[in-house]
């Protein structure tokens, strides 16, 4: 650079660049500071939760599920409780999504024949004869919520008036798709599983607040009361309860039932953490000077105590609902839980049971499948949150 330049009206030297560039950079880095200051623990949380790339996948995973779980008829191609004994243990037919390099989804016709010898019906894949598939197709009719009624359906062969069919998921022993069923037993089984979650979250809280708040004989009482029920088999004593059931109670009255059963032991764990919390917060500064204020027993806990370990109650609660999953599969399987003509991933499973259904249709398997799914994008994502609601990590 010519040094008369430097001088001159116009002209910026190499140091106040460098100058103004630092300033700049300092003035982010104090912009960004400045923000997570004033920033709510929702959004540091928010911020922290962003980098675990795999709890953001597995968030979208179950938020795919969720989905699902709330539109369970959308998703399905037929109706779940239609039997066909013509199309009993029909095979997995997959979509063939291009054709010729043109897009242009599609699957092949299966064709059945019974083998006169073992008298097994056997399926083959015709490819010259194609099924065509659409999206957003007419079906059969169902109510969205149960308010509005309609008949489009998110996948389904392109002409609905056809006697034509298709099961990605094959069939089971009385012909019903195995897709639109996992559909409808995915709805079931989560909302088991949230429901059971949120009573024990909801008991825990209230139980376990009032036993760190209050201590004395409250704290006795309750603590005692905890510990008998944790000292009582889990699993034994579900069998136990579910199997006292009455066999003619309706499908609502045994969901209840199932989802009361599987929250009575759930809450144990989370009124001891909250104990401990509020043992430890009863005596600092805040809550004194909330009492000082004038503000009621009521308003001291759930205002000032309960919201400052609310993630950590967050991700608890993420953690625990594959647990409640898995104990109603597991309830639902050995027929202890839900019963048809209920759906649910117990239910399906129950059609493997034996050998027999496993040699010869091995895609009944696949609700399991649903249920590994699902329990690792919730502990992944609790995992996450957990991570990002600790404030010393």
């Amino acid at each position: 650079m010519n040094p008369s330049l430097k001088n001159e009206p116009g002209s910026i030297s190499t140091t106040t660049a460098m100058g103004a560039a630092s300033n700049v950079k300092s003035e982010d880095v104090f912009r960004k500071g400045d923000a997570i200051d004033v920033a709510p623990n929702w959004k540091l949380v928010w911020w922290r939760f962003k980098k675990h790339r795999l709890a953001l996948v597995s968030g979208v995973i179950f938020i795919v599920i969720a989905l699902i779980a709330v539109f369970p008829d959308f998703f399905s191609t037929r109706n779940p409780h239609k039997t066909s004994a013509t199309k009993s243990f029909m095979p997995v037919q997959g979509i063939h999504f291009f054709e010729n390099g043109n897009f242009n989804p599609h699957i092949d016709k299966l064709v059945g024949k019974r083998n006169s010898k073992t008298l097994k019906m056997e399926w083959k894949a015709h490819e010259t004869q194609k099924i065509p598939i659409e999206f957003f197709v007419e079906g059969y009719y169902y109510q969205i919520l149960g308010m509005i009624e309609t008949n489009i359906h998110f996948l389904g062969v392109s002409d609905p008036k056809s006697r034509q069919t298709i099961h990605l998921l094959g069939t089971d022993r009385l012909g019903r798709d195995q897709w639109s069923r996992l559909m409808h037993g995915t709805r079931v089984s989560l909302s088991i599983g949230l429901v059971a979650v949120f009573l024990s979250v909801f008991f825990g809280i209230l139980l376990g607040g009032i036993s760190g708040y209050y201590g004395g004989w409250t704290d006795l009482i309750i603590q005692r009361f905890i510990e008998i029920l944790q000292s009582l088999p889990p699993i034994p004593i579900w069998m136990a309860l579910t199997a006292s059931l009455p066999r003619d109670w309706s499908v609502e009255q045994t969901y209840f039932a199932i989802t009361i059963i599987l929250s009575m032991i759930g809450w144990t764990t989370l009124a001891r953490e909250v104990r401990g919390r509020f043992l430890s917060m009863r005596e600092e500064d805040f809550v004194m000077a909330a009492h000082l204020s004038g503000c009621s027993q009521m308003r001291i806990i759930f205002r000032h105590m309960l919201p400052t370990f609310t993630s950590h109650i967050i991700a608890t609660s993420t953690l625990a609902v594959p647990v409640m999953i898995i104990n109603e599969t597991f309830l639902s399987f050995l027929g202890l839980g839900l019963r048809p003509p209920a759906i649910s991933w117990g239910v399906l499973l129950q059609e493997a049971q034996n050998l027999q259904s496993i040699a010869l249709a091995p895609w009944l398997l696949l609700p399991g499948l649903a249920v590994i799914i699902t329990v690792l994008a919730l502990n992944i994502l609790g995992d996450g949150l957990r991570d990002a609601a600790d404030p010393y990590s």
